[in-house]
């Protein structure tokens, strides 16, 4: 049977960089063609444009700590903790680290189980930011 069949392999990788606020457009279409009438197609993927909130955030040893002290205190809320490790954890413990920035970053669309947080980048530059200003 494979014989007869040509198959069409039609791949589109387009690249943005982060600091344009957006990410991986893949476009990948596999169809295979039988002989004669002999034809099924599998359905395309398709993957949109994704756009967030960019804030700069220089990864230093001191904004590193700073964002890990926060992590860790948080992850030992009575709140988050009693949550078991996953998504939901680490919904709890951003938005326990900087409401207003998981507000900005994440609330319109929150991270979903094994998505791969492209966000993150720009949640700690937010962070950042805002402790600044509080210390100043």
């Amino acid at each position: 049977m494979w014989d007869y069949l040509n198959i069409l392999w039609e791949t589109e990788f387009v690249w943005h960089h982060l600091s344009q606020q957006k990410m991986v457009i893949l476009d990948l279409q596999l169809h295979f063609y039988g002989a004669m009438d002999n034809f099924s197609e599998f359905p395309t993927i398709n993957f949109t444009t994704f756009t967030f909130p960019e804030f700069d955030y220089k990864e230093t040893s001191k904004n590193e700590l700073s964002f890990r002290e926060f992590e860790s205190a948080c992850d030992q809320t009575n709140r988050c903790s009693a949550l078991k490790p996953g998504i939901l954890r680490t919904k709890c413990v951003r938005e326990c680290i900087s409401p207003s920035c998981y507000q900005d970053v994440y609330r319109f669309n929150e991270l979903e189980e094994g998505e791969i947080d492209v966000r993150l980048h720009s949640f700690k530059g937010c962070f950042i930011q805002r402790l600044g200003r509080s210390r100043n």
